[in-house]
């Protein structure tokens, strides 16, 4: 930067100048945050049915919001975790092996907080199926699903589904490349804090039965609705939407 303004004839200055402006000024041109626009044409629509659904669910139905967590991996460390001292962070050696990936389907109940799994070594399109005949013998009554645009997500598969429980599920789709509007991603964020982010797991097994205790541990005792607001469209532009929909959603 320094170089550039002298090339332009706009000023010559010293780097540690430069750095007290800019620091002065709170710019990080040196820092980028990223952000997704949604190019779908219905993006008002949709996430205006979907939040009526978070704020004001018909009396007497369910609301779920169901998606994959593919790719969990089972990694076991090389060397044992260095724990945390004064003035020093817990440390982690690099190094750890491989034993294997799982697959996590979950539902998280909006309203009541609780959460329904599925682990296994895919999540294809049978896998999905045989999940959500899990939901159907849980949960009673109508059904509302909001889930994203993958492939396995639509299909004839199903209205075959929905004839065989007497059309009792009503399908919402959320608008392309907006998962802030799934509340089961805040579910998973929880999980990756509280159960995979400091794992050391020998096996896939060992994987499998820790996301399972962790599961069972939050239905039991930790379980809650997320706090989740959206502002609205009101009176901001498209970026000042997309922007604030990725800041709305957040876990008490």
């Amino acid at each position: 930067m320094k170089e550039a303004l002298a090339r332009r004839g706009i000023v010559r200055i010293s780097r540690s100048h430069l750095h007290t402006i800019l620091k002065r000024a709170d710019l990080k041109p040196h820092k980028k945050q990223m952000w997704l626009h949604s190019p779908d044409p219905d993006f008002r629509q949709k996430v205006a049915e979907i939040v009526e659904l978070y704020l004001n669910p018909p009396q007497g139905e369910t609301v779920i919001c169901v998606d994959e967590k593919s790719g969990m991996q089972a990694t076991e460390r090389k060397h044992p975790d260095r724990p945390a001292r004064p003035r020093q962070a817990g440390r982690r050696e690099f190094e750890y092996i491989r034993h294997g990936t799982r697959a996590l389907i979950a539902a998280f109940l909006v309203h009541p907080g609780d959460v329904l799994t599925r682990c296994g070594a895919t999540r294809i399109g049978d896998d999905l199926e045989a999940f959500m005949e899990k939901v159907a013998q849980k949960i009673p009554g109508i059904i509302h699903v909001i889930w994203d645009n993958l492939n396995i997500h639509h299909g004839e598969r199903w209205e075959r589904f929905n004839a065989r429980h007497g059309n009792r599920f009503r399908f919402h789709y959320m608008p392309l490349h907006a998962s802030w509007v799934n509340q089961v991603e805040l579910w998973f964020g929880v999980l990756q804090r509280r159960c995979l982010q400091n794992g050391n797991f020998q096996s896939v097994q060992e994987l499998s039965m820790a996301v399972a205790a962790f599961v069972a541990y939050w239905n039991q005792q930790a379980k809650q609705p997320f706090r989740w607001s959206f502002t609205g469209f009101a009176s901001v532009s498209p970026q000042e939407q997309i922007q604030e929909g990725e800041r709305c959603a957040q876990a008490i």
